[in-house]
């Protein structure tokens, strides 16, 4: 039996039956079990790994027995409001219906942060970081860098600095306390984003449980480096530098980016429960995949993939 592309079918449709359900209210899911109970993924991963060559019926029982009880643990278990990311490291999550001496202060408002533009900023970094958040970046601003924001938990911090005549933009959300509403907007945090499109940008993101949209096809993108953990990235590409480099490196995602048709690009990708579908691709050899025309392309978008249990898709408009 094949089943390089059943293990990681059933681990999406579990998470995403599991997501649903949760966002109608059928049943409640335990998000910060993923700080503390985060080695089941090792646990599934390596078990997948053991079984990698071995195509019998047992071997795949066993695997989706691994990963169904797993990602139940994961999703369900209930061991108190206390979890730790590393050993020695404690934090304090608190439901809406607790009112203990724990209880976390929701916090709203909303802010607007500015970055006046200037004809030296050739080269800008923006390091984006923070997880419980919906990130979208889809207009462009007279100015370097404009965000508004909502807050319910947590609050925005924004810091500009220059770096070896590289302009560096921080925006970061601090002590959201992992609070993220996936599925209701109304009631999570938010940063939506604009860019001035004269600079060439290289975008660093490092959040946790997030949705990312971002539309970056009208800007020049040198490098966009994602890394999260239960999180949905949407990215749209305009045309590639010289070499545009795009790393993605996920825990549970869902990540779909878009390039140009015409656009060269290469994927080298590492996962292992991952599912993946790169359209218009021709495969080189495991985990290399290119567009007809790459060796010769002036223009290029090189692509690195590593994920746990994500869904991976690369199309073109």
């Amino acid at each position: 039996m094949r089943d390089n592309r059943i293990i990681p079918g059933v681990v999406l449709v579990l998470i995403g039956t599991a997501f649903l359900l949760n966002n109608y209210g059928v049943i409640s899911l335990h998000w910060h079990n993923f700080f503390s109970l985060w080695p089941i993924f090792i646990v599934i991963a390596g078990v997948n790994l053991l079984f990698a060559h071995n195509r019998s019926v047992w071997a795949t029982v066993i695997k989706l027995i691994v990963i169904v009880g797993g990602l139940g643990i994961l999703l369900f278990g209930n061991f108190g409001n206390r979890y730790n990311m590393w050993p020695g490291m404690h934090f304090d999550v608190n439901d809406d219906n607790d009112m203990g001496n724990h209880a976390i202060t929701k916090v709203e408002g909303n802010s607007n942060f500015v970055e006046a533009y200037t004809a030296d900023a050739h080269r800008v970094k923006l390091n984006i970081s923070g997880g419980g958040t919906n990130y979208i970046l889809k207009d462009t601003t007279n100015q370097l860098f404009t965000a508004d924001t909502r807050e319910f938990y947590g609050k925005y911090e924004f810091n500009p600095n220059m770096t070896d005549s590289v302009k560096v933009l921080n925006f970061k959300m601090s002590n959201s306390h992992g609070n993220f509403n996936w599925g209701d907007n109304k009631k999570s945090n938010s940063a939506t984003m604009k860019l001035n499109i004269n600079p060439e940008w290289d975008i660093n993101i490092n959040a946790g449980a997030t949705s990312l949209d971002f539309d970056l096809s009208k800007f020049k993108i040198r490098s966009l480096d994602i890394n999260g953990g239960a999180a949905s990235f949407d990215v749209k590409l305009g045309q590639p530098l010289n070499e545009s480099t795009i790393k993605v490196s996920t825990g549970v995602s869902d990540v779909n980016i878009s390039i140009p048709k015409n656009a060269a690009c290469s994927i080298k990708k590492h996962s292992g429960l991952s599912s993946s579908n790169f359209e218009g691709f021709v495969k080189q050899d495991d985990g290399n995949y290119e567009t007809p025309g790459f060796a010769t392309a002036k223009n290029k978008f090189y692509i690195k993939i590593n994920g746990g249990v994500s869904d991976f898709n690369v199309t073109k408009y």
